[in-house]
């Protein structure tokens, strides 16, 4: 871990996202259109520069969406938070492992959906409290989405060894524990607020 830290360390993670990026596009059935819906995140891993960070957007903006929707309702924004979260690690997970296939690559760069999720899992927990702390909740939002950009981007121990699961579940996993870091911390801000 402390190599990531190291001068060059960010040239580094330029480099190794170019390499990720997945050279080919074999779409045979509409099955295969899904799954390239779901795992570029409606798109979003299409983006020129930095998909990743354009795939958690996505996920923020879900977020955002439902907590306008269930502002009054601290029980049910929870809730759908934590459904959201489910349901895009598991139709992430098929996605991403048929996506793999598609562009030829291992956790090609243009799937994003974990991102998504993880951005999601982020606020599951925090979601309730930050309907009551008023005009404030925009600002816990941005902090959800830089702690996650974090904690994905520089991948503390043991996130990184999750990389290394098979397909889709790898592609995943990484960015479920990036999302539950990202929780702790956004929670642990959350105490210090009066």
């Amino acid at each position: 871990m402390a190599e990531e830290y190291e001068p060059g360390a960010i040239s580094r993670k330029v480099t190794e996202a170019r390499a990720k990026k997945g050279r080919e596009f074999n779409v045979r059935g509409s099955a295969d259109v899904v799954a390239v819906i779901v795992a570029t995140g409606f798109g979003a891993g299409f983006a020129p520069v930095a998909p990743g960070t354009f795939g958690s957007l996505v996920g923020a903006l879900i977020f955002y969406g439902l907590m306008i929707a269930f502002r009054f309702e601290p029980q049910r924004l929870q809730i759908s938070v934590l459904a959201a979260s489910v349901v895009s690690a598991v139709i992430g997970t098929w996605a991403s492992t048929r996506a793999e296939k598609i562009f030829a690559k291992k956790d090609a760069q243009q799937i994003v959906i974990d991102e998504v999720c993880g951005q999601l899992i982020a606020f599951a927990f925090v979601a309730p409290f930050l309907v009551k702390i008023g005009g404030l909740w925009r600002w816990m939002t941005l902090a959800g989405f830089v702690l996650f950009r974090f904690f994905d981007i520089f991948k503390p121990y043991p996130i990184r060894r999750l990389e290394a699961l098979g397909s889709g579940l790898g592609v995943m996993a990484d960015d479920i524990l990036a999302g539950i870091y990202a929780a702790i911390v956004l929670s642990s801000l959350l105490l210090l607020l009066p």
